[in-house]
């Protein structure tokens, strides 16, 4: 049986983070959980199962299974372009460069933005963290990612012939409502979370659930972690979609059962299916090159491995030695959040700290840690 409690003792007792929570689902369908540590360098109190954790994009995948959800039932369409429900996107134009005085040059895209592209990470839309060249369009501008309304920013390249990571699924929120007339709490309520029992996972922490918060946490030069104020706005926010909930592990590991069981009862087998498959052709995907080193580092998930994304997050298009099988779903959340879910092996698991940068390697060890010891 995995000795997932000495693993996270192990981890906090080696700084890797002030305390862990983390589930996994074992090849014979055993569940497992533990948590170590306290909740927080400010915050003595022991971390606990049902501590609440900022998921940041964790949410992706959620977000991606509601749009699909949507395509299934006739009303959104992979291959259309976005900008029929959403205006921002109607006329997108692409960042060339800048001019001697360090303003923004840009031209029409030839090529629209489309809800395929957005899930996939290839329309061209990018975060500030990991693109040098859209944090240096913010500074010129004085524009920003984070708020309630909606950003109007470049491409960094044609939309389908790249790819990098950004802000299509934060804008897949978006669509979800304009094409459901719900915010997209309420969406998830309904289709999502409520059929999967996830009580525990919320884009707005009730008074209770916000008492049992995790602190964020900001690595230092030494090694070190202090504890930082952080906190998603309270009303809706743009980023909602792509990185807005609050979870537990153990919540969040029924969603990753659910894509154990082929999507349902969420997606039609078919759907599923799609949304595993590689969906970029040969573009190399899942490599973050940071152009902000406090929020995020470098990042190479499963270096030496091929790796594509499908709609819904990272798919290994080769097996990892002793870990998870090939057509694996998988991916991250900002503060050091990690996941994986194996269909083949009938495995998976989360391990969430609330650590930053991104990145972390001694947070990555211990999610590697975790997944080697699940198929040991």
């Amino acid at each position: 049986m995995i000795d997932l409690q000495s693993l996270l003792d192990q981890a906090v007792v080696d700084g890797c983070a002030p305390g862990f929570s983390a589930a996994v689902i074992t090849r014979d369908g055993q569940r497992s959980s533990a948590c170590a540590g306290v909740r927080g360098a400010d915050n003595a109190v022991p971390m606990t199962t049902d501590t609440m954790f900022a998921i940041f994009s964790c949410t992706k995948a959620l977000t991606s299974v509601a749009a699909l959800q949507l395509v299934e039932r006739g009303l959104l369409d992979l291959d259309a372009p976005v900008g029929e429900r959403l205006p921002v996107l109607a006329a997108p134009v692409v960042l060339t460069g800048f001019d001697a005085a360090g303003a923004p040059i840009t031209r029409p895209a030839s090529a629209p933005v489309t809800l395929r592209r957005l899930l996939t990470h290839t329309s061209g839309l990018a975060y500030d963290f990991c693109s040098e060249s859209l944090a240096r369009y913010l500074a010129a501008t004085g524009g920003a990612l984070m708020g309630a309304d909606n950003p109007d920013l470049p491409l960094m390249f044609e939309p389908g012939e790249a790819w990098l990571y950004g802000i299509g699924i934060d804008w897949t929120g978006r669509l979800i409502e304009a094409v459901t007339g719900q915010g997209l709490d309420a969406y998830f309520a309904e289709n999502i979370l409520g059929p999967l029992g996830m009580a525990d996972t919320t884009f707005f922490p009730d008074a209770g659930q916000a008492a049992r918060k995790a602190s964020v946490h900001q690595r230092l030069p030494d090694g070190s972690l202090i504890s930082i104020p952080f906190g998603m706005p309270s009303r809706p926010h743009f980023m909602m979609g792509g990185g807005g909930l609050y979870s537990t592990a153990e919540d969040y590991l029924k969603f990753l059962a659910a894509i154990l069981d082929g999507g349902a009862p969420l997606l039609k087998p078919e759907t599923f299916a799609m949304m595993m498959h590689n969906q970029v052709g040969d573009f190399a995907a899942g490599g973050l090159k940071t152009a902000q080193p406090m929020l995020s580092n470098d990042f190479e998930p499963l270096p030496g491995v091929t790796k594509r994304w499908g709609l819904a997050g990272l798919i290994n298009t080769d097996p990892v030695p002793g870990c998870r099988s090939t057509g694996s779903l998988a991916w991250a959340g900002l503060a050091n959040c990690y996941y994986w879910a194996d269909p083949a092996a009938g495995a998976a698991g989360v391990v969430l700290s609330q650590v930053l940068p991104f990145g972390d390697p001694a947070v990555v060890a211990t999610f590697e840690a975790v997944e080697r010891a699940v198929y040991a």
